[in-house]
């Protein structure tokens, strides 16, 4: 049976990536968000992993696969790996600065892959740097998607943990007990 914690995370994290079923505007998603989330709070690393990409998969296969989702895939692979930083000492200022680099990572590979598996623009360095160019109005877009429900999700949960003391961290709950 799933401790009270646990069981918290999950459901966030899959409802939280099953928002992008809703309409939003383009790359104003929670994706990042899910991934850099659980990468702070799930103790277990392969859980941190599984559950956001199990859940990506999920949203996936309702809206639609698509060419090269390995490289989404990988992205947000490599973001729970930055939600790992998070885990011992978050604050509002590490959260934001390590969600602007969860979106600058999307940013990076998804256009390295778009540029090296397609035929949208010349595999030149030139070709590479209209790629990146003509996708900025993108990033913006990522970025404030990626800030807004990364607050969201953190500052969402740091509310429930402190309502109910059940969540927190095993580590906390027997220190406050007395």
């Amino acid at each position: 049976m799933l401790n009270p914690r646990l069981s918290a995370l999950i459901s966030i994290v899959i409802g939280a990536a099953l928002s992008r079923l809703v309409p939003h505007p383009p790359n104003v998603t929670s994706v990042a968000s899910v991934a850099l989330f659980s990468g702070a709070y799930f103790a277990d690393k392969r859980l941190a992993l599984a559950v956001p990409l199990a859940a990506l998969l999920l949203s996936d296969s309702i809206l639609g696969f698509y060419r090269h989702m390995e490289v989404v895939y990988l992205s947000f692979a490599l973001v729970v790996c930055l939600g790992f930083t998070l885990s011992e000492r978050p604050s509002v200022l590490r959260i934001a600065t390590t969600a602007a680099a969860a979106s600058t990572v999307f940013f990076i590979l998804t256009n390295f892959g778009v540029w090296a598996f397609d035929a949208l623009y010349p595999h030149t360095l030139q070709g590479l740097a209209e790629c990146y160019l003509l996708a900025l109005p993108f990033f913006a877009h990522t970025v404030i998607g990626d800030l807004f429900y990364t607050a969201l999700l953190f500052g969402g949960f740091a509310l429930l943990q402190n309502r109910f003391p059940v969540l927190r961290p095993a580590l906390i709950q027997t220190f406050s007990r007395g």
